[in-house]
């Protein structure tokens, strides 16, 4: 298989994951809404292993949102929320401390609580007031999944050579 179509198909094969990981955390009641803890941004950190992630994670949350409780705006403000997320994720992969990369696994956090926080905030409260606590809210969701399953993963993927080429 020749590089571009494989890198096609990680791209793909990442956003389907991220698409099922957000339906189970929706069944759940925890995809949507000011505190979210989708399962799926455990994935976040995948640009820091795979460039194919970038486009995989920004398609596998757009289509992931088609479904979102929220309004269809979600679809581009969550989706530019992941998309800044992982271009970051990857720009920084190389700052790491003590074998762990910081900055990588901060940007989720900070973009989605930055970016979803204002969209609650300021499409849907209608209220500039609740930016701040919204985007805290959503920003320690966030960063449970991130710091957690995504630290997981991280640390899994870092140990198992055969994982880390399949992502190369």
């Amino acid at each position: 298989m020749n590089q571009k179509t494989q890198y096609i198909t990680k791209a793909a094969v990442i956003a389907a994951v991220y698409v099922a990981l957000t339906a189970l955390s929706r069944v759940f009641g925890l995809a949507d809404g000011s505190v979210q803890f989708r399962l799926s941004e455990a994935l976040t950190i995948l640009p820091i292993f795979c460039p194919a992630a970038i486009p995989g994670l920004t398609l596998g949350c757009l289509l992931a949102n088609i479904t979102s409780t929220l309004d269809p705006l979600d679809m581009v403000f969550g989706t530019l929320a992941t998309l800044f997320a992982c271009l970051v994720t990857y720009a920084a992969r190389k700052v790491v401390v003590k074998g762990f990369p910081p900055v990588s696994f901060l940007s989720p956090v900070v973009f989605n609580g930055l970016i979803v926080g204002a969209e609650i905030a300021f499409l849907y409260e209608k209220n500039a007031a609740v930016f701040w606590p919204s985007a805290g809210l959503v920003a320690a969701g966030e960063a449970a999944v991130v710091f957690v399953l995504g630290t997981a993963l991280f640390f899994a993927i870092q140990k198992n050579e055969k994982l880390k080429a399949l992502l190369r």
